[in-house]
């Protein structure tokens, strides 16, 4: 007997009134839709929260607003969700802009949102929660701390080198410490100079370890701790490194193992048309830090792999499917390299090829139930 395959429809999200949002920090320019009448309105808001939801919430409904993510956050979002109108929130590099479109204003942004929301053609971003968020903000404070401190470094030692000095051995270490101490200046503006360029090396050094104890406080707590964890048994990913992808990618069962490279921007860029396919350098699309923090990870596949110390604690206590299955990603992630290296390829582009296979790795520990 021949079974007939059932069709089943997509649903259908109706909503009466579309609105777009051009969201600025001193103002919004919004466009609702109403799908009655074809009337369309436009006007400025206060960008108060409060305001733009009583505004929303008197126009006819069902209502569904859209704005593009920027820096005022996610507030908006989650208040509009909270009230029961549908908000979708877009990633601003995804809206396609017809070529010939050359006149931008406030109010032709909020319109264009309006009308692409309306016709579901809108690629939307996943909200954070506010503890999600407040994570990142931790992890983006950390980040901040960490150029600080490499421009304080290298204003200081340009300085140094003006003067002649250069210091031979590995730089910023105890006893390169211990040698810009011992320097002394006669001029009086160099002396002053040295002092403050100093002093702002070991201030933003004490703030980079305030948060990185904050941070490892963080990770070692729900609900960062299971994922953490099993991430940290990959060679080249720590604590710091563990929580930062934890909190960027946040959901990870979103993606799959070979999506999930793409959402970080590790795939090579394709300009393919007819029979001519054509690969350039990678997107760098997504979210940059991660991406960042994956690359300087990759590095550590380069030399043979084994068991240090500190990766057997990581491990500890783990599950032994995680544990397998780590150990599995640690000895391809390190094939992977060599035989890059023995095709004779860049180690710059090594790194991001692994990179890309070590995002799939740690998708697949992130993922794993924490019962295996």
């Amino acid at each position: 007997m021949t079974v007939e395959p059932q069709l089943r429809e997509a649903p259908v999200l109706f909503e009466r009134t579309c609105v777009g949002l051009d969201v600025h920090a001193r103002s919004i320019v919004a466009c609702a839709i109403d799908a009655v009448s074809g009337e369309v309105r436009s006007l400025r808001l206060s960008p108060k929260t409060d305001a733009v939801l009583a505004w929303v919430l008197s126009l006819d409904g069902p209502v569904a607003v859209t704005y593009e993510a920027g820096p005022t956050g996610f507030g908006l979002a989650r208040a509009l969700s909270g009230a029961g109108v549908r908000c979708v929130v877009v990633a601003p590099s995804k809206i396609e802009r017809p070529p010939g479109d050359r006149v931008k204003t406030d109010r032709r942004d909020a319109e264009r949102l309006a009308r692409l929301l309306r016709i579901g053609e809108l690629p939307a971003v996943r909200v954070p929660t506010e503890a999600e968020e407040a994570a990142r903000d931790l992890v983006r404070a950390r980040e901040d701390a960490r150029g600080d401190l490499m421009r304080a470094r290298h204003r200081l030692s340009k300085l140094l080198l003006r003067q002649g000095l250069l210091w031979e051995g590995s730089a910023w270490t105890a006893e390169h410490e211990s040698w810009l101490r011992s320097l002394s200046f006669e001029r009086v503006g160099v002396r002053l100079a040295f002092d403050e360029a100093f002093d702002a090396v070991l201030n933003v050094r004490a703030r980079r370890a305030r948060l990185d104890r904050a941070i490892e406080e963080m990770a070692a707590a729900e609900p960062f701790a299971p994922v953490v964890a099993r991430l940290g048994c990959l060679r080249g990913v720590g604590t710091l490194t563990a929580f930062g992808l934890s909190v960027e990618v946040a959901d990870w069962h979103r993606f799959t193992g070979s999506s999930i490279g793409a959402y970080l921007g590790l795939v090579p860029a394709e300009y393919s048309s007819g029979g001519r396919r054509a690969q350039g350098p990678i997107t760098k699309t997504g979210n940059s830090h991660a991406r960042r923090l994956l690359v300087e990870s990759a590095w550590h596949h380069r030399k043979p792999y084994r068991l240090s110390r500190e990766l057997i604690r990581r491990r500890d206590g783990q599950p032994p499917a995680v544990r397998d299955r780590a150990e599995r990603g640690n000895r391809r992630l390190h094939q992977r390299w060599a035989r890059l290296d023995a095709r004779g390829k860049r180690p710059t582009v090594t790194a991001v090829a692994v990179a890309r296979e070590l995002a799939g790795w740690c998708w697949s520990l992130a993922v794993m139930d924490n019962n295996h």
